[in-house]
């Protein structure tokens, strides 16, 4: 059976060429004998796949000296717990900017720990913008400022970064991590769940300033102690061993395709191709500030609900997947991470064009 584009929030399409090369490891990886899913994770042959899973990411993303590197567990949900558990350093407040969704789930979960000041909120636009930076109501004795780089559902993204001064930036990149260069050192923490642009749900990424850990809270669990974790090179308990494998497979890959500039280059325009039909279309409806439309997940709506589920039809008949909205906003969401093709965008805005003939 042919493979289909699959438009899916996460878990996400993963690039072929690192499906195949799995599935061809195995039963076998490099002539161990053995699965990588069947290693200890304290044997010589999973932590050389770790060591380069490390390394792969810590050069793509120019991380610079002076932060650790940590795979963990729990997703970006467990983070919004673990981050206040390990970044309130004695203190007990936190700002958090409010663009949709996830920012919501995150300022929720950190208010079980801290004091949270909603210092700005896109809320008055229906969360379908970025609140200007010099909106911003700031905490100068805040413990850190966090941010969702890019909402997931509302398709809201963050295409500056924000300065914050002498507070640390703490950012939940789940869904836009590797899409683009970032300035590392601009920001004290970066989080984000695998299963978007990275591999299979399980693995979080954390990549934090060597500073700023060792100051968890006393009833901090010892897995999500930043400190602990580091000093054990991320196997203080057994980390999710396959999926660090597929995203050292993905790191591979993106750097193989040229890198972080050249993944942006391919996201601009695949992005572009698909905001270009919906705003020429009388049909569909993107409603997200021209200026804060996320590149990686795009949601639309039709003029008439009655619509949503012909053509939710039409995309399976036409190998087309995973194009319902979020249950809690509805209508349509195309998800575009690095390893769709732009073949798959060009099939999207094609079907578009065809439905819209038929039912505009």
């Amino acid at each position: 059976m042919p493979r289909v584009f699959n438009f899916s929030a996460g878990p996400a399409v993963l690039p072929e060429s690192v499906l195949r090369q799995a599935a061809d490891e195995m039963l076998d990886w490099h002539g161990s004998g053995m699965s990588v899913m069947e290693m200890s994770h304290r044997g010589k042959e999973f932590i050389a796949i770790h060591a380069e899973a490390e390394a792969l990411l810590r050069e793509l993303m120019a991380i610079p000296a002076g932060y650790k590197v940590l795979f963990m567990q729990g997703g970006a949900i467990g983070e919004n717990a673990i981050v206040p558990m390990n970044m309130l350093r004695g203190k007990t407040s936190a700002d958090y900017i409010h663009t949709g969704e996830w920012s919501k789930k995150s300022i929720a979960e950190a208010k079980k720990y801290a004091r949270v000041n909603v210092a700005a909120s896109s809320e008055s636009t229906r969360f379908t913008s970025v609140p200007p930076r010099e909106s911003w109501q700031l905490d100068p004795d805040a413990a850190y400022v966090h941010i969702c780089s890019n909402e997931t559902i509302g398709g809201v993204e963050y295409h500056f970064v924000p300065d914050t001064g002498d507070v640390p930036l703490v950012a939940d990149m789940s869904s836009d991590i590797l899409s683009r260069p970032v300035d590392v050192a601009r920001y004290g923490l970066i989080y984000a769940g695998a299963q978007k642009n990275i591999g299979p749900a399980g693995l979080t990424i954390v990549i934090v300033r060597e500073d700023l850990i060792g100051r968890a809270l006393p009833f901090t669990p010892s897995a999500f102690d930043y400190k602990l974790q580091a000093e054990a090179d991320s196997m203080l308990n057994t980390p999710p061993t396959y999926a660090i494998y597929i995203a050292g497979l993905v790191f591979r890959w993106i750097a193989s395709q040229g890198g972080l500039a050249a993944m942006a280059e391919r996201n601009r325009k695949k992005a572009a191709l698909l905001y270009d039909a919906l705003d020429r279309s009388a049909l569909y409806q993107n409603p997200v500030a021209a200026a804060d439309r996320s590149l990686m997940n795009v949601p639309f709506r039709l003029r008439d609900e009655e619509l949503d589920e012909p053509f939710l039809k039409g995309a399976q008949a036409r190998a087309m997947v995973q194009l319902k909205g979020h249950r809690s906003v509805g209508g349509m969401r195309a998800s575009i991470y690095n390893a769709m093709p732009i073949e798959g965008v060009q099939a999207l805005v094609a079907y578009l064009q065809e439905f819209e003939a038929e039912h505009g």
